[in-house]
């Protein structure tokens, strides 16, 4: 048996008449972001950096890796920007380096509502090496290059104005995959996470046999097999390497 139905509109509902009347939700917008504490550069654009340091006359020095060991103790936290590349190794970066930094980096941004600053010196260590096919001896051989000398923890790059994390991300993790060492892009706020974890980390540790615990007892007499850097810098840091995972 089949009955009338009357169509949607004309139904009994909560409006006069018998049709149901539009409702208008609650929206709750998002705010847009706070830009009114950043301070724009009088150039926001990456400078040139020289190829060979404006000095009369460069020492030749030998290769040292304490010059890329340990943790770095400048340029660990942010000056300007909001956004940048970490160093989570130690290397050289020499001056192509820097020119990709800085093409990548300009060809990216817009100069009208962003900006770019470095963290690093110009390139001032100088490398040394011998012609192909050169005999042995004879000393130390001319000065074919210059390098930057980066540690673990340091800022290679800053990035700023009214843009957020998701907009420069995609170039900063760009750049930061050419660095002859491993780099990732963060923020402030992803930087303040990341110590904020690593504390965490030590305090709530569980394991009772830590590596200064096991090299202070010098079990098995190991402390004659590791060098004052192991000891001092608690085994987190092999070489120019940085063990995030050591505790």
């Amino acid at each position: 048996m089949w009955r009338w139905r009357l169509p949607g509109l004309l139904r009994a509902g909560p409006g006069p008449g018998g049709v149901a009347m539009p409702r208008a939700g609650l929206k709750k917008w998002v705010l847009p972001p706070d830009y009114s504490g950043i301070t724009f550069p009088e150039k926001p654009k990456l400078k040139f950096m020289d190829k060979v340091p404006a000095v009369p006359k460069v020492r030749r020095e030998p290769r040292m890796l304490r010059d890329i060991r340990g943790p770095s103790r400048e340029a660990t936290d942010f000056s300007q920007g909001q956004y940048g590349i970490l160093a989570l190794g130690g290397g050289y970066l020499h001056w192509g380096h820097f020119e990709m930094i800085r093409l990548t980096i300009g060809r990216h941004i817009d100069p009208k509502s962003m900006f770019a600053v470095w963290r690093v010196p110009a390139p001032y260590k100088p490398v040394t090496r011998k012609s192909l096919g050169h005999r042995m001896g004879g000393g130390k051989g001319p000065i074919d290059h210059y390098v930057t000398a980066v540690r673990s923890g340091r800022l290679v790059v800053e990035v700023g104005g009214h843009c957020h994390f998701g907009q420069v991300r995609p170039f900063l993790a760009q750049v930061a995959q050419k660095l002859p060492f491993p780099a990732v892009p963060v923020s402030r706020e992803s930087l303040q996470e990341m110590r904020r974890e690593e504390e965490e980390k030590r305090l709530n540790n569980q394991n009772p046999w830590t590596f200064e615990r096991v090299v202070t007892s010098n079990m098995l007499g190991m402390r004659k097999y590791l060098s004052p850097y192991d000891l001092r810098l608690q085994g987190r840091y092999w070489g120019k390497f940085f063990l995030r995972h050591r505790v």
